[in-house]
This record gives structure tokens, C-alpha cells and sequence, in this order.
């Protein structure tokens, strides 16, 4: 054996073990994959939304009894990765219908995001561990103030807050409450409280500070749904000298267009049919007592070219003045600096254009392409994908009496969207979308929770209407009404009102609440990395 190999073979075994080390054991991986599967199941389609109030807690366990960072780092990233590939599967469905790729090949390449994503909840258990190993046990307590300011991280560097452990509790209205004053955040805090108190008590077996810990978490959500004050299934008031009646058309528009004029136009008569009926309906049942009335059209994969399409011009506007209806729908538009814009048009029961809204937020890889344009490649993938010009406008759309903010599929994932809107002055908060091209998945519902939470935060009844499902009716205190089945035609109708003019603590401040975990985890993880002073 020769001197170099003697150096060399001691340092590779350094390095394995300090690997292993930091890698948890097969019983601590256990723990960590039996929690994030527990979480997975608390969302839709699972709906076992209870499970989300304990499932975290044996993460939290393996992180305070990790004597490492590193150990916490690898524990989360695990739990991480299991969660978004749980929850977010379905982004497979278009690689593999649209992108023709082979289903082996396409949930293997899904993991390379995932694992990306998984890194923002694998810091959050680095740094947990660390203020363990500082502070002790006790320092559980933080954990809901760091978790809660590393999802607001992923939102900031990914910009996407998609399935927040917050939304596992989008329908059970009582849960959520605190989104008024605190947004989804609030509820993640709650959540992530009650496991870390689960936690305190299964490592510290000690009764007094977890049960404390537990009714403040309790008392925090009596205290947010207004001393239990919600009633189930109870429609909001109608004020009838601002009330208008909204028709909702869900019509089903096939993903696999081919771009024939015949397709086209088969298609549009089939959004022109289903609204004759709905407003037949409406007229036989007496219900619209001679109120405004508009029809919302969803967003679809038709690419409706309103400007540059004078028979939809005329079709449209025609159907317009002789029902005495407003259409609201999505028109592929020419931006003023050129290029094209995603955008929602009101048009008027004169057949005139009244309002229009340019979509901000815009999706990516769906309708631009977040590279640097001199990466290699990048030109090839922009003219596969395309790529849209985003709005900067919060234009309000006139609806007799009242104004609605009208925001365009993924904008319903967006605080910011539906918090602007409002603060413009909307009464009504409308989103139109198209979750076709994702197929039958979990998909259809965890967008509809994050228009839950949008309609909750900021006070305002919300008009949700989409292509193939789910269109909904969601009301100011974050209850749903009829509901729409998926992959199907349907037709929804409501009466809507103004109802108020009060604005929530979110509406009117943002993400304060946020910006105090993220202060308070600061301080700690500063705290944490300073010397003891020797007595």
C-alpha cells in the first residue's frame, strides 16, 4: 500500500461518515414519511383536512431530537419532497397528454422541481433544529413563526404559495377565519401551533405548556370566526337597489382543439346556446325582476380574439343588445406595445366594450417563459410556449350599481391579485378559468381553495366560473354554493349585492402579519448564532 492511498483512504471515510451522520435514520425516514403522507391526505381530493392539525408533528419530533442542522435539513427536504409530489402530481397529466411524453419518463422528470420546491420546508427544519440545540425543546414554539415565514419565501422566490398547509382547510369555513387579519399565512401559524405543542408534549412529557399552548391555538380560532357566529349554508343578503344577476356558463370546451373554423364555430354556438337557456330560465322563474344581468363567459382554450375577430364582434355584440345583457369574457388581445395579452372584456348591453382587464400575474412555462433570453435554448422554448405581455392595470368592471374585480385563472393563487382589486373599490371579486389542460385531478379543487381563501381575506363575495369545472359561487365568509361537476356543461345563475363596504385587516395592511413571523424568526436565528457569555 502506498503513502498517498493511506492519506487519501482515511479522508474518504471522514467524509461517508460525516454523510451518514447527517442522512436520518430508517426509523426517523419512517417518521418523516408517515407525516408528510399523513399532510398529503388532508388536502384535496383526500379532504382528510383534520389530519393537517397533527400530521406535521412527527417531523417536528425527529427535527428537536436531531443533534445536527445538517440532520434537520435532510429530514425536511425528505418530508418536502414527499409532500409536493403528493399534492402536485398532476402536473404530469399535460407532459404526458400534450407533451406526448412517456409516462415513466414524465413523473421522474416532475421530481427535479420538486425537489427545488422541497428545499424551502428542508431550511425551515435546518434552522429549527439549530434554535433546538441552542435554546432547548421549548424553542418548538418558534417553529410555527419560521415555517410560516419560509412558505412566504417560496412565495417571494418562486411565485407560487401553492398548497400552503393553510388551504388543507379551505372548506370548513370555521377553520380558516383568520385569513381576514393574517391571509393564508394566519392559518398556516394555527396549524403548524397545534403540532409543535403535539410535539412539546410527546418529547418534553410535561402537560402544562403544550395544553396552554393548545388553547391558544383554540381560543385564536374561536375568537376569528366571531364567537362561533357562522351558520352553515347561509346565503349571503341580498340588497336589492344594488343587486344584479350573474349567469355562469361552464362549457366544456375540449383541450384537443384542431383550429377549424367548423370546431370554432360549433363551439361558440354552444356558448351562445347554453346562455339562451340559462336566461329562458331566468325569465320563466321570474327571478331577475328586471335587474342587470351578466353573463360570464370562463376562460378556455378557444382564444377568443374579440379586436381582431369581427364576426365574434358582431355575434357578440349582437346577443348583447337583444337579451339587454352584459357578456364578460376572455379575449386573446393586441398589447399597445405589441404582442398579445391574456385579457378579460366587458362588454356592454349596447355591444360596445365597457372594461377591460390585462392579466398581471402571468403562468409560468404556460404564457411566458421566466429564462433570461441568453441562456441556450431559451428562443426555441418561447416559441413552443409563446409568450404574453402581463397588464399593470387593476381596471374595474361596471356592473350596474356595483364594480367587480375581475382577475384570469392562476391570478386566483395570488394574494396580491384579489387584494388590489378590492382596495380599487371592487364590491364583487369575479375569476374566470380554464384547469382543463391538468385533467380530472386533485387540481379542480385546490385552485378552487385558493379562491376560498381570496374571497375570505378581503370581505368580498366571490363569482368563480371556469371551462370544464369547478365553478362556484363562494361567499364573503369563504362558504361554497353550487358547486359544478367537472368535465361537463353546466349552467349556474345568482343573484349578487353589494354587501357592505367594510375591508378586513388584510385588505387594508398586506402581509404585516407575515413580515412579524419572519421579525420574530429572525431575531431568534440571531440569537442563536451568538456565544454564550461565560459567568
Amino acid at each position: 500500500m502506498t503513502e498517498r492511498e493511506i492519506t487519501i483512504r482515511p479522508g474518504k471515510s471522514r467524509v461517508l461518515t460525516a454523510i451518514k451522520s447527517s442522512l436520518p435514520s430508517a426509523a426517523e425516514a419512517s417518521l418523516v414519511s408517515g407525516s408528510a403522507l399523513l399532510t398529503v391526505l388532508s388536502f384535496p381530493d383526500f379532504d382528510l383536512w383534520f389530519l393537517a392539525w397533527i400530521s406535521v408533528a412527527p417531523l417536528l419530533i425527529v427535527v428537536a431530537r436531531a443533534n445536527k442542522s445538517r440532520r434537520g435539513f435532510f429530514a425536511g427536504w425528505l418530508w418536502g419532497t414527499i409532500f409536493f409530489y403528493g399534492t402536485c402530481w398532476w402536473l404530469t397529466y399535460p407532459m404526458i397528454h400534450y407533451a406526448h411524453i412517456r409516462a415513466w419518463l414524465a413523473y421522474p422528470l416532475l421530481l427535479l422541481p420538486i425537489l427545488l420546491v422541497a428545499l424551502f420546508p428542508a431550511l425551515c427544519c435546518a434552522l429549527a433544529s439549530r434554535l433546538i440545540a441552542r435554546f432547548g425543546t421549548i424553542a418548538l414554539i418558534l417553529v410555527p413563526f419560521l415555517w410560516v415565514s419560509f412558505e412566504w419565501l417560496r412565495y417571494i422566490v418562486t411565485g407560487q404559495l401553492w398548497n400552503a398547509i393553510g388551504y388543507s382547510q379551505a372548506f370548513h369555513p370555521m377553520m380558516i377565519q383568520s385569513a381576514a387579519w393574517g391571509g393564508i399565512y394566519s392559518v398556516t401559524l394555527l396549524i403548524l401551533g397545534s403540532n409543535a405543542a403535539i410535539a412539546l408534549l410527546v418529547i418534553r412529557r410535561r402537560f402544562l405548556l403544550p395544553v396552554v399552548f393548545i388553547v391558544v391555538v383554540a381560543a385564536a380560532l374561536i375568537a376569528a370566526t366571531g364567537v362561533l357566529s357562522l351558520s352553515s349554508q347561509k346565503r349571503p343578503f341580498i340588497n336589492r337597489d344594488t343587486a344584479i344577476v350573474v349567469v355562469g356558463i361552464q362549457p366544456n370546451v375540449p383541450m384537443d382543439l384542431t383550429g377549424d373554423d367548423a370546431q370554432m364555430n360549433v363551439l361558440l354556438e354552444r356558448h351562445l346556446a347554453l346562455t339562451r337557456t340559462a336566461l329562458q330560465e331566468l325569465q320563466t322563474r321570474s327571478r331577475s325582476d328586471n335587474l342587470p344581468r351578466l353573463v360570464i363567459w370562463p376562460e378556455s382554450p378557444m382564444n377568443f380574439s374579440y379586436s381582431r375577430d369581427p364576426h365574434l364582434r358582431q355575434v357578440v355584440g349582437d346577443f348583447a343588445r337583444t337579451n339587454h345583457t352584459s357578456i364578460l369574457l376572455n379575449s386573446l388581445e393586441p398589447a399597445s406595445g405589441g404582442g398579445d395579452q391574456n385579457s378579460a372584456l366587458m362588454i356592454n348591453e349596447e355591444g360596445a366594450i365597457a372594461a377591460r382587464y390585462d392579466k398581471i400575474r402571468l403562468m409560468p412555462f404556460g404564457e411566458y417563459v421566466p429564462l433570461p433570453r441568453w441562456l441556450p435554448g431559451a428562443s426555441s422554448v418561447r416559441g413552443i410556449v409563446g409568450e404574453f405581455t402581463p397588464g399593470s392595470s387593476y381596471t374595474l368592471m361596471p356592473l350596474g350599481a356595483l364594480r367587480a374585480g375581475v382577475f384570469i385563472c392562476i391570478e386566483a393563487a395570488h394574494p396580491g391579485i384579489a387584494r388590489s382589486f378590492t382596495n380599487q373599490g371592487a364590491d364583487v371579486l369575479i375569476n374566470i378559468s380554464n384547469d382543463g389542460y391538468l385533467g380530472p385531478t386533485p387540481v379542480m379543487r385546490q385552485h378552487l381553495a385558493n379562491a376560498v381563501f381570496r374571497a375570505l381575506e378581503n370581505n368580498r363575495d366571490l363569482v368563480r366560473v371556469t371551462n370544464t369545472g369547478i365553478t362556484a359561487f363562494i361567499s364573503s365568509s369563504g362558504q361554497t354554493f353550487d358547486v359544478t361537476p367537472g368535465f361537463q356543461t353546466a349552467v349556474r345563475s345568482w343573484t349578487i349585492s353589494k354587501n357592505g363596504d367594510g375591508t378586513t385587516f388584510y385588505t387594508r395592511h398586506g402581509d404585516v402579519f407575515v413580515y412579524v413571523c419572519v421579525l420574530i424568526s429572525l431575531g431568534f436565528v440571531s440569537a442563536s448564532f451568538m456565544k454564550r457569555r461565560s459567568v
